[in-house]
């Protein structure tokens, strides 16, 4: 695998036609294709935003805005709602990168219409001002105890870490958020039990960051190769990224907003898209899961 920082872009390698599911009975959780391995699974990553935490649900609705008046103050005659469908189609394909990939694709957007582009930095930085304004309450939830972290979670997230910490796997956190962000919030829901030091995030130098770069120090550290590698998340980036390495990738079509058990219809197109081999919505059937994910390797 290249040991470099890029992320790739969103490329759909299974297409729907090819994507015949079955269901295990009684269960939510959707197999793509049968895993071809033939050890457990020994070392778990897991994205944060959506596959575990909600604090930060809602985001495109903070980021989006934010787009489309800086797009308008470069004078452009395109309508409000032309620029609003400008910006969440790349917001959305760029979705799983760390952030300031959209904000290098903002800059990109403002030098196209005549206008001087700020740092892409400076952009980034103007979207958590706002998002931060966003979730203060629930932050404050959190730390007050006001909000359980189960309120703020994927539904039974902690059922599954606890059922994959008695497997005895290794746990790992890798996020497009910032780090200090995911650090933080991490402690907040009481995910640091399961994860320790092994929280990764994004930095002000997103060139020395990806979550290819945490995959391929867990084989080369632990000595082991992707067979053992299990991955967790709602995004295509790291669907991608363990896949390239030969392991067994779960979607988490996670419904944020309404937490309702039913996967969101574009995120599990998506990331069978992205080669997932799983789909899941939540965790509430994790025990089956986690049998399945280790049915005849032990």
């Amino acid at each position: 695998m290249d040991s470099g920082c890029h992320e790739e872009d969103y490329r759909r390698v299974v297409e729907p036609a090819a994507a015949a599911a079955r269901t295990i009975p009684g269960t939510s959780i959707e197999i793509i294709r049968e895993p071809a391995r033939k050890r457990a699974p020994r070392h778990v990553l897991f994205d944060f935003d959506g596959t575990l935490s909600l604090i930060r649900e809602g985001w495109p609705e903070v980021m989006i805005p934010l787009m489309v008046e800086t797009l308008l103050a470069t004078g452009t005659s395109e309508s409000p709602e032309k620029l609003r469908e400008l910006c969440k189609d790349f917001v959305t394909e760029l979705t799983g990168k760390q952030t300031i990939y959209q904000m290098i694709r903002l800059a990109e957007e403002v030098a196209k219409r005549g206008g001087a582009a700020d740092d892409p930095m400076a952009y980034k930085q103007q979207y958590l001002d706002r998002l931060a304004e966003r979730i203060a309450d629930r932050r404050e939830g959190l730390l007050s105890g006001r909000l359980a972290p189960e309120d703020m979670l994927v539904p039974h997230s902690l059922d599954l870490l606890d059922a994959l910490r008695e497997k005895g796997a290794a746990l790992y956190l890798a996020s497009g958020t910032d780090e200090p962000f995911v650090v933080e919030e991490a402690a907040m829901l009481g995910l640091d039990r399961y994860f320790g030091d092994q929280v990764h995030g994004a930095r002000d130098d997103y060139r020395s960051f990806s979550k290819a770069q945490v995959i391929e120090r867990i084989l080369s550290e632990n000595r082991v190769d992707g067979e053992s590698l299990l991955g967790f998340g709602d995004g295509y980036v790291e669907i991608m990224n363990v896949k390239a390495v030969g392991g067994t990738a779960v979607a988490v079509a996670s419904d944020e907003a309404g937490r309702s058990g039913r996967p969101d219809p574009w995120k599990r197109d998506r990331l069978i898209g992205a080669g997932a081999d799983v789909v899941v919505p939540d965790y509430r059937d994790c025990r089956a899961l986690v049998k399945y994910l280790w049915n005849g390797t032990e």
